[in-house]
């Protein structure tokens, strides 16, 4: 006699998810509030969704109350949770991608969805945020996309977003991102060959980043600018070029003298003797001058 059969059939998966849907801050049957943002809006869960789907809410739903000396017997928590550093529309993002699987973002929040599914542990989140923000880049967040990249160690996001201001530096170097990015990154974006602008441009758009975060960091132009300005092709830029930034120079000290001492003695000896080959080499973007041609034994 044959023994039982047995097959695992699925039903309308999205049947499923609608239903799930319908319970995104739902104060029917919610038995979970958090209380967030600045505007201390109310938020309706359902613990068993949130535990069954995230560990760290998992972690703060089973937390014993303060006071309580009996763990076994306790009641979890019922809340409220304050989450005071979060924008509603944010956590909203979250709660919903647990619930369905699925997310509705914007440019205005995506980056701030991409910190909260770091900090939750949430990497299917984390891989449709950054596919969001490959589609969507744009000349005015590509710096704070990079920034967060590099924050939060997503390598291929931070590939894109480098590529994507080679394709445009010249206007992203004037944005308000730009301005706010940290030396390090910064210094990163510096690096790069292919940026598409040219060496005189990057210097003062350094000089202005250098002052919004002397001015933000409440620390010297010469030591907030350490670490980037190592990455100017001074070489590059022509003698009466070098005069100007000596001027300029004298009042912020943006740029510390011995690099500037070596790129006039590239001009004098004519050849970048001395000098990190990287500096001498010219950008995508740089003009042509006519002392480059004896740094030919640094160019491509």
């Amino acid at each position: 006699m044959a023994g039982p059969c047995s097959a695992r059939l699925q039903g309308d998966v999205s049947a499923l998810a609608t239903a799930l849907r319908a319970l995104v801050n739902n104060p029917q049957f919610s038995d979970v509030t958090f209380v967030v943002g600045r505007e201390q809006q109310k938020v309706f869960a359902h613990r068993c969704v949130l535990a069954c789907r995230c560990q760290a809410f998992r972690g703060m739903l089973a937390q014993v109350p303060v006071g309580s000396q009996d763990s076994s017997s306790s009641v979890p928590p019922q809340g409220p949770f304050i989450l005071g550093n979060v924008q509603p529309e944010v956590f909203l993002a979250v709660i919903e991608f647990l619930y369905t699987n699925s997310v509705t973002l914007n440019s205005h929040i995506v980056l701030e969805v991409l910190t909260s599914s770091v900090e939750y542990g949430l990497q299917d989140l984390c891989k449709l945020c950054v596919k969001f923000i490959k589609d969507t880049l744009s000349v005015e967040q590509v710096c704070e996309a990079l920034q967060a990249a590099v924050t939060y160690g997503q390598t291929d996001l931070q590939q894109h977003c480098l590529a994507f201001i080679e394709g445009c530096t010249a206007a992203v170097v004037r944005t308000q991102g730009f301005r706010e990015l940290s030396d390090v990154v910064l210094a990163r974006v510096l690096r790069s060959d292919r940026l598409a602008v040219d060496e005189l441009d990057l210097v003062q758009a350094v000089r202005e980043w250098a002052h919004v975060s002397s001015a933000v960091l409440e620390r010297p132009v010469p030591e907030v600018a350490a670490l980037p300005v190592q990455e100017l092709r001074l070489p590059l830029l022509a003698p009466s070029e070098l005069v100007t930034l000596e001027r300029h120079n004298q009042q912020d000290l943006l740029i510390p003298v011995e690099s500037i001492v070596a790129a006039w003695r590239a001009h004098a000896v004519r050849k970048g003797s001395g000098v990190p080959s990287r500096l001498c080499r010219p950008r995508r973007g740089t003009r042509p001058r006519d002392h480059h041609r004896h740094l030919e034994p640094h160019t491509k």
